[in-house]
């Protein structure tokens, strides 16, 4: 069992000098019994994590993805806490179903839903991924439904699907990236069904930006993310390929084609950044940078993912970083329609500006979310709802001290 330490408990580092004793006071109201005194935080206030599993979730994409760590340094501090937390259980998740060896994997994702489970239920695992993305979920009202989808994801991973659409291949990338975009999204504030589809079609597309530049590694592994219809549409049959991966003309295409999409989406998610409190605006669009570059190292290589991994080295990334804090109109980079893929498009949106309709893939996401608005507390003077509302409290209170070692 994992033993709270003193700054859990007293929120100081040592005990503070005694006091001179005080005279004697009334008897503790209601509200006193809620509200503790600011020496020491209510426990249904009282996070999961510490400063050491802070820590821990920053060393985790520090080491994880050096493209969005460096995104992430342009985040102000109250999403980016939390944004490291997320993408800790993030990673900690998938490391969980690659580490495991082919017949373990369903138990792992077994182990992985009740892990979210706990996490839901206010009991995290042991764990400091766990307990960050506890205290995460209660503070922003985190839909279960979007870690699920990722969980989903990752089970498709296990299963070793192979998928034959652009449709196909966007349903699995809605699921392992984009309900990190829409989480995302919910931890800077906001859950406008409009920005929400952006944030969904950026996470999207940075996913095809990773499969396009990933496609030898995985071929070495085994895996394949290509769209089988295209491969089969240029005359490049899977399984040979899988067998000698070689970058020919069949695949530059297949590659240029993938990129091209993920372009389109990244145009497409541009128009949400508006919608983003002002403060957060630069750190997703560096990130929408740094991801775009990856692919257009990708074509400066000849589109040859095989013998080379396409990456951004440190002082291109400083100078996308630089362009990201510069003023910029959603509609620069929207005015072109041949960066609309029409086959990835819900009808009725023919160009792709802030109020189009999310992708048919990811809509479940955005669904998720407006159906958990975040509640509105009730109003100074509405005195039964408030006593009711106390009364909440002090059951969480409770439910909570029950669970927290006794002090010396």
């Amino acid at each position: 069992m994992r033993v709270s330490s003193p700054d859990r408990s007293q929120g100081l580092t040592r005990r503070p000098e005694p006091l001179p004793p005080e005279p004697l006071r009334p008897a503790l109201t209601l509200f006193d019994a809620v509200r503790r005194g600011p020496e020491r935080p209510p426990l249904w206030a009282m996070p999961h994590a510490d400063a050491a599993d802070h820590a821990a979730c920053r060393a985790a994409i520090r080491d994880g993805s050096r493209s969005f760590f460096a995104a992430s340094a342009l985040l102000p501090a109250r999403v980016r806490r939390p944004a490291y937390g997320l993408y800790a259980f993030c990673r900690l998740s998938d490391d969980a179903v690659d580490d495991a060896i082919s017949r373990d994997r369903p138990a792992a994702l077994a182990r992985l839903a009740a892990r979210l489970a706990r996490i839901y239920d206010d009991a995290p695992s042991d764990s400091p991924p766990d307990r960050a993305m506890a205290d995460l979920v209660a503070a922003h009202r985190l839909p279960q439904a979007l870690p699920a989808a990722l969980i989903e994801g990752l089970a498709w991973d296990a299963q070793g699907r192979r998928y034959e659409t652009l449709s196909d291949l966007t349903a699995y990338a809605a699921r392992v990236a984009g309900s990190v975009g829409a989480m995302m999204t919910v931890l800077m504030g906001v859950r406008d069904g409009a920005v929400l589809a952006r944030a969904c079609d950026l996470g999207v597309a940075m996913q095809f930006t990773n499969i396009a530049r990933d496609v030898g590694e995985d071929a070495r592994a085994g895996r394949l993310y290509l769209p089988l219809a295209w491969m089969r549409e240029t005359g490049l049959d899977p399984d040979a390929f899988l067998a000698n991966p070689v970058a020919g003309p069949a695949l530059r295409a297949i590659v240029g084609r993938l990129l091209a999409v993920a372009e389109s989406l990244y145009a497409r998610a541009e128009a949400g950044i508006p919608g983003l409190p002002l403060d957060c605006r630069p750190a997703i669009r560096a990130a929408r940078l740094i991801y775009a570059e990856i692919g257009r190292d990708l074509e400066r290589r000849g589109l040859d993912p095989i013998a080379n991994r396409a990456r951004v080295p440190g002082r291109r990334k400083a100078v996308l970083m630089a362009r990201a804090l510069l003023p910029f109109t959603a509609g620069n980079g929207l005015a072109r329609p041949d960066l609309v893929m029409p086959e990835l498009l819900m009808p009725g949106s023919v160009m792709p500006h802030r109020i189009a309709l999310p992708l048919a893939e990811t809509a479940f996401l955005v669904e998720a979310v407006a159906a958990q608005p975040v509640p509105v507390p009730p109003a100074w003077w509405n005195v039964p709802a408030q006593v009711a509302r106390v009364l909440d409290l002090i059951e969480t209170l409770r439910e909570r001290e029950a669970t927290v070692p006794a002090g010396p």
